[in-house]
């Protein structure tokens, strides 16, 4: 977390890690997008740097990290030296023999004050790319943090069969997920190519901004929370 403040306010701002849980890069014989995340991604990510929050008298804003599974695991990517069948998690390495890319991405899911999880189901649970790279990294870099769950279809159940089992995953690594769950069924219709809401009115499209009040009300609170007395 990064702090200021002045006579009247303060100001927070919080690492956010957003991890998109597909990658998925092919467009279907049937046409449409390569990843229908990207779109997803995209308006995440113009809502969290746009976005004007406070707790109180202080006003929170969010440093954005994003960890795309196809940069991951591509050949030049942080882990790639263990792919994305989990070869060589971190916890199970010793840290002098990490490239130095899976250190410094390590370091970053270890700094930060929260997690989003952007992701759609595949055969009604998780992508096997999102368990992969989260589960690349040990409980005790994500405990004691709150995530929030972002999941989207093509169709119209919105991925809330992964958004269940994601929960059950957070649980066990530590970042206690919100109960604000963020659904977007048939995104095509509700986002543009570039993430731009088609109708900004759309009710299905506030509930994002009712996730991250939870999310950033239990970051600030858990990081007081660690820097009191530590973790556990």
């Amino acid at each position: 977390i990064i702090t200021s403040s002045s006579a009247m306010t303060t100001s927070i701002t919080l690492k956010t890690v957003v991890f998109l849980g597909s990658a998925r890069n092919v467009v279907p014989p049937w046409g449409g997008d390569a990843r229908l995340g990207d779109r997803v991604l995209a308006w995440v990510k113009s809502s969290l740097a746009s976005r004007k929050a406070k707790l109180g008298e202080t006003n929170i804003t969010h440093q954005i990290r994003v960890v795309d599974p196809i940069e991951a695991f591509d050949p030049d990517g942080a882990l790639s030296h263990s792919g994305g069948e989990l070869r060589a998690p971190t916890f199970m390495t010793d840290p002098s023999e990490l490239p130095p890319a899976a250190r410094e991405l390590q370091e970053a899911i270890r700094g930060a004050d929260c997690y989003l999880i952007v992701s759609p189901e595949y055969n009604h649970s998780i992508p096997p790319a999102l368990s992969s790279v989260m589960g690349h990294f040990g409980g005790s870099n994500y405990k004691c943090k709150p995530s929030g769950i972002v999941t989207y279809s093509p169709g119209p159940f919105a991925g809330m069969r992964a958004a269940m089992a994601i929960q059950i995953m957070c649980h066990e690594l530590g970042c206690l997920p919100v109960s604000k769950l963020c659904g977007l069924p048939t995104v095509s219709a509700l986002l543009e190519v570039d993430g731009t809401p088609k109708d900004p009115e759309e009710r299905m499209l506030n509930q994002l901004p009712e996730l991250l009040t939870q999310l950033e009300w239990m970051a600030v609170a858990m990081k007081n929370q660690r820097e009191k007395f530590g973790t556990f």
